[in-house]
């Protein structure tokens, strides 16, 4: 076992300072134990019986560290980060899910579900079962049902999302990859772009306008998957949705029964908001008030203007909700629709690099361009990133 190599190394360290003689004072660079996580210092002045005592005490914490591990160290070691690559990565390939189990068989505890394609960190192999960490589920998958290695650096690039977080102030989107072309957009600072295409020193990002590049020098890129489910997560996911789905009925039946839907006029067009809950409705209700304001970069004026997530903080302010003024920030609030054929009134729509409210029909009222101002648009113009239902 791996503690008792430690052992070992600790030991035999210990023995050879006692040859050496005690008393004396040793001059020598710093020793580190191997993975242990103990430190002998040798440095100038210490005398080598404090440095032995020293070894005694940390062996005895080391193995009393690893004895209180069901799993052995040697299969916790994590590889270090391999720059640029995925091989580290483990990928679900199946149907539908593989199991994350307690223990490296099929009579372990099930603790979660890696679903096709959702991605854990390897972390050691145990009898064709792979030990992952994801999300927040840690156990064993069966390996066969997995990639890893050379092959998940492969497919991470298709799985995974690239992304662009803006490092700078103010990010110019050009229109191509050289500072001479024209800017097409701004996007703040922290907000994070999809990448479809990189080059040495550029990144070409999606944007409301279309796509544009970026210069690397004022992004930060990184990889986002999807993780493992925990057998809790999933539970709370489920009873949400039972949830959301009573409510869609009882709105449902009311609608049929009243023979009329919710309407918000604004000028000389008509916008039905659709179903949902009454929170939900009154949300896109009250979003669509301000169709034909204007767009303002950096603001969150529903009159005066505003930009895409500080039309979405100021709308949900107005019911007592505190939302951050980032797009990024928004696809972490509320909790998970899946698909827009499961969005509601009043659910948030999250893009790259923008945000707008879901008034039902396959339809957002959202902060566009500063050409269009706030107006009601299809929400599957562009790629949906997350649906998050805040009520």
């Amino acid at each position: 076992m791996y503690y008792k190599k430690a052992k070992i190394i600790a030991s035999a360290l210990a023995l050879a300072l006692t040859v050496g003689g005690f008393g004396s004072t040793a001059k020598a660079a710093t020793t580190v134990l191997p993975s242990g996580g103990a430190e002998l210092g040798l440095a100038y002045g210490n005398k080598l019986e404090t440095v032995v005592a020293t070894a005694d005490k940390s062996v005895a914490k080391i193995e009393k560290q690893l004895e209180l591990q069901d799993i052995p160290q040697e299969r916790l070691a994590k590889k270090e980060p391999e720059e640029e690559t995925f091989e580290n990565l483990v990928i679900a390939q199946v149907s539908k899910y593989v199991n994350i189990r307690n223990t490296p068989d099929e009579k372990g505890e099930i603790l979660g579900k890696l679903y096709n394609n959702s991605v854990g960190e390897f972390l050691g192999e145990e009898n064709g079962w792979y030990l992952i960490e994801s999300g927040s589920v840690t156990g064993y998958v069966k390996g066969e049902y997995c990639v890893t290695g050379e092959e998940a650096n492969q497919l991470a690039k298709e799985v995974g999302t690239r992304f662009a977080k803006v490092t700078t102030t103010t990010l110019k989107v050009r229109s191509e990859a050289t500072t001479q072309s024209a800017c097409i957009t701004l996007i703040p600072m922290d907000e994070e772009l999809v990448i479809t295409e990189e080059t040495e020193g550029w990144a070409k990002v999606d944007v409301l306008e279309g796509s544009g590049w970026v210069s690397k020098e004022y992004i930060k890129i990184f990889t986002e998957f999807v993780h493992a489910e925990s057998k809790e997560e999933e539970a709370a996911r489920i009873a949400k949705e039972k949830e959301a789905a009573r409510k869609a009925r009882e709105a449902a039946a009311a609608k049929e029964k009243n023979n009329t839907g919710s309407q918000k006029q604004n000028d000389t067009v008509t916008y039905s908001v659709g179903e949902g809950s009454e929170m939900g409705k009154s949300v896109a209700e009250y979003g669509l008030q301000f169709v034909g304001n204007p767009y303002v970069y950096g603001g969150s004026s529903l009159t005066k203007g505003t930009d895409c997530s500080g039309f979405v903080m100021s709308v949900y302010e107005n019911f007592g909700v505190s939302l951050p003024h980032s797009s990024a920030a928004d696809r972490k609030q509320g909790y998970a629709v899946d698909g827009i054929e499961n969005a509601q009134a009043g659910d948030i729509i999250c893009y790259s690099g923008h945000v707008g409210i879901y008034i039902g029909d396959g339809q957002i009222v959202h902060a566009s361009t500063p050409k269009t101002g706030i107006i009601v648009s299809s929400a599957t113009t562009k790629k949906i990133l997350a649906i998050r239902r805040i009520f």
